[in-house]
């Protein structure tokens, strides 16, 4: 193959995993397996970038192209248009590789080849006119289906949701936890024990890694934890724990932890992820829903599955494989799994309730409704000097991080939390 065709090539198969087939992007990038590092990472950027501008991509093809040739008819026709586009405008790919890498892509598909003198001449016109016309596009809403801009705007408004939709346009940075804050070569201190990578680099080719110093986690997915405070000798029930930053937050904290997750395999990297860190935590693979500690703890935390709206900066593929009937569905397992909570809290304990959502009903909506259910609970506000005086980042007495706040800093994941007391 010519140079850059094995990237190219696995792109096209990330591309169709996940609109054809909407699986996640990092299930697909199974595409990658067996490629030489270089080509694996072209491959991510590809199908990465074009993820993350494909409202714009979409908009840009059919300025060319208003009805595009049928799927079923033209084979992988829509993903090769897509990332050649992309590699053109967004990626700053020279125009003879990025043209002529899709047409060798056309040229070796039996329905596609039928359809490389249209890929070749819209590839050829992108090329001359692609950036002109994506300057004037109104990326935050191209790149931002209705069934969450209609959403976001409801909750935050329309200011605010630009500001989001503006912040998924950045390949966010890498965050890390230490287990004792240290200096961490090229990263710079951001608040507590978390640190930002200034430079993309291999995770597992850093120092420390192999120590165990460290793991990646989101600075937002940080904070929820901190809202038990003291945690040191006491016991922390973790529910839904995997893939287990959290577990190896409070642990590091000097806390007791069962770490309760129902995935066998989930558990496993949990379980991988602590051997490295060398942190132990007492592990339960079973539904939380049906799980039952042999006594209530003071500390529970449910961290719930969700639409994971709040993370789309890293996963920038949720958009365009849900839907608002997503939303509703996890909505309803974390009712369930709250009520499943509440018997695990102690008199006079607390239990600290997260998503990495954006989305009113996994959130407030989701407390609000406990509550009414639960009279033994009350909220218990979270106040700024807890989450290291940011005080924005907390609305109704409850932790609403959002993507763009922080964004001189390179922004964070979208995270909900909030703190209740079981006081009968």
């Amino acid at each position: 193959m010519s140079a850059g065709q094995p990237a190219r090539l696995a792109a096209q198969a990330i591309l169709s995993e996940v609109l054809r087939k909407r699986r996640p992007f990092d299930a697909a990038l199974a595409a990658t397996a067996g490629l030489e590092p270089r080509d694996a990472g072209f491959a991510r950027a590809i199908a990465g970038e074009t993820l993350r501008r494909f409202g714009q991509l979409e908009a840009l093809i059919r300025a060319f192209v208003p009805k595009p040739p049928a799927r079923n008819r033209a084979g992988p026709v829509p993903e090769i248009l897509l990332a050649g586009a992309c590699e053109l405008v967004f990626l700053g790919v020279p125009a003879h590789a990025a043209v002529d890498g899709a047409n060798r892509l056309a040229q070796a598909d039996g329905k596609a080849v039928h359809f490389k003198p249209l890929i070749n001449a819209v590839l050829r016109r992108a090329s001359r006119e692609g950036k002109a016309i994506v300057a004037a596009q109104d990326a935050a809403r191209l790149n931002t289906p209705d069934w969450l801009w209609q959403r976001w705007c409801e909750s935050y408004g329309e200011e605010t949701t630009r500001a989001i939709a503006a912040a998924h346009q950045s390949v966010p940075p890498l965050d890390i936890v230490t287990k004792e804050a240290s200096e961490i070569a090229g990263a710079e201190p951001l608040f507590g024990p978390v640190y930002r990578m200034q430079e993309s680099a291999r995770v597992d080719a850093m120092p420390g890694y192999a120590e165990g110093n460290w793991w990646v986690q989101d600075a937002a997915a940080t904070l929820p934890a901190l809202l038990f405070g003291e945690v040191r000798g006491r016991t922390v029930i973790d529910l839904c724990a995997a893939p287990g930053g959290k577990t190896a937050q409070l642990t590091s904290m000097g806390a007791n932890v069962v770490a309760v997750e129902r995935e066998v395999s989930r558990m496993a990297q949990l379980e991988e992820n602590l051997n490295r860190l060398r942190l132990k935590a007492e592990l339960v693979v079973e539904d939380a829903r049906d799980w039952r500690p042999k006594e209530p703890a003071p500390f529970v935390l449910l961290d719930a599955p969700c639409s994971a709206s709040g993370t789309i900066r890293r996963h920038p593929e949720l958009p365009w494989i849900k839907n608002a009937s997503d939303v509703m569905l996890c909505a309803q397992a974390a009712g369930e799994l709250l009520d499943a909570a509440a018997d695990m809290v102690a008199k006079d304990g607390l239990l600290v309730f997260a998503v990495c959502s954006l989305e009113r009903e996994e959130g407030p909506e989701q407390v609000e409704d406990f509550l009414r259910r639960h009279t033994e609970f009350v909220r218990l506000p979270v106040e700024p000097q807890e989450i290291f005086g940011l005080e924005e980042l907390i609305a109704g007495g409850d932790l609403r991080t959002l993507p763009c706040h922080l964004a001189a800093r390179g922004g964070m994941d979208g995270f909900y939390a909030a703190r209740l007391k079981r006081v009968r």
